[in-house]
């Protein structure tokens, strides 16, 4: 964004302390910009969000940047890092130690197992019809029901959100997804008070996904999380990256983001939607279950059964990091596993 040569309106408000009723002190910092009727909304950023040199395109970050530093005469900051909201200012952002993975990049090196078993499956992705894409919804409020994708995402707002995506292969990338939490789904669709877990399935299209022509595969792709991960801050539907539409060999229209888990838990083009009262097992699990677990959280402790997990690639830029415990995300998901503290929460 370029640096405006006006300002319409101009308001802050600057690190007041105020009392609420139990004379517990709050602190707000809040600024509130409109420039030719764009609304910025700058905030103080969660911790699992990442800093706007790491979310914004470099040459627009720069801009901003010198914008910002032209209104220091009349903004004190006092210690608040400045967010530009993009979408319903919920725009999301992580405490990352490394850049965004190139867009080039994240279309081009995939996993989608229905296109086959390399990385290069782009090309044949681009036959899957995303128009009038359905879901099917087993259990809860709408139980028989198939909604309509286009429909159903107008209820909710998206924001962006930046996570760190580690595969259980031990690379890695850092994406800008769009879209929104699981956990408002979830309540929107009104699972049963008996539903303990949620199961998503993906297409079974074999005419136009090669790999799904191979039978002995337990088509079509299934994932599986308890109810309490879906309903965790974390857990995202994504929609996009990038700002624009999820490319179709990156899961189009609609897949799933559980960045404390390996990847192949995000699934990817959802077609179904199911509540249940007992766990069944997902893909890969009825596969290799002592390869690819339940659970499939990230731990550089607990090897593969035919590698390491103790460091990643980051193919972005190429450069090794020493894997983090839940991917870095111990702090907002720990607590889901508090009752379970054993080796197999971890493959």
């Amino acid at each position: 964004m370029s640096s405006p040569s006006t300002i319409n309106c101009f308001r802050s408000v600057i690190e007041t302390d105020e009392q609420d009723n139990n004379n517990k002190v709050k602190k707000s910092t809040i600024i509130c910009i409109i420039i030719y009727n764009t609304f910025m909304y700058i905030k103080k950023k969660k911790k699992f969000n990442l800093s706007e040199n790491l979310v914004t395109d470099e040459s627009k970050y720069i801009n901003r940047r010198k914008f910002i530093t032209g209104l220091s005469s009349l903004l004190i900051l006092n210690n608040t890092k400045s967010l530009f909201a993009k979408s319903n200012n919920k725009e999301m952002f992580i405490n990352i130690d490394r850049p965004l993975t190139e867009l080039e990049v994240l279309t081009k090196y995939n996993n989608f197992f229905e296109f086959g078993t390399t990385k290069q499956i782009w090309k044949g992705a681009q036959k899957l019809i995303t128009d009038d894409w359905k879901i099917n919804v087993k259990g809860g409020k709408y139980d028989g029901q198939e909604l309509d994708y286009k429909s159903l995402i107008k209820k909710f707002d998206l924001e962006e959100r930046i996570y760190k995506f580690r595969c259980v292969e031990t690379w890695s990338m850092v994406v800008p997804w769009y879209g929104f939490e699981l956990a408002e789904l979830i309540k929107y669709l009104e699972p049963n008070s008996n539903a303990k877990y949620v199961a998503f399935k993906t297409f079974f299209y074999p005419k136009v996904a090669q790999n799904q022509k191979q039978n002995w595969y337990p088509w079509p792709y299934q994932e599986i999380i308890t109810l309490e991960e879906a309903k965790n801050k974390l857990s995202f539907v994504a929609t996009g990256i990038y700002g624009k539409e999820l490319p179709k060999q990156n899961g189009a229209p609609i897949r799933l983001v559980f960045p404390w888990k390996y990847g192949f838990k995000s699934i990817k083009s959802i077609v179904e939607i199911q509540f249940l009262e007992k766990k069944q097992k997902s893909f890969w699990e009825s596969i290799a279950p002592e390869e690819y677990g339940f659970w499939a959280n990230v731990n550089p402790a607990v090897a593969h059964k035919r590698w390491s997990q103790e460091f990643e690639k980051d193919i972005g830029t190429g450069k090794r990091h020493p894997t983090k415990i839940f991917n870095g995300y111990e702090e907002w998901v720990n607590y889901l596993y508090s009752d379970l503290n054993n080796k197999k929460l971890f493959f």
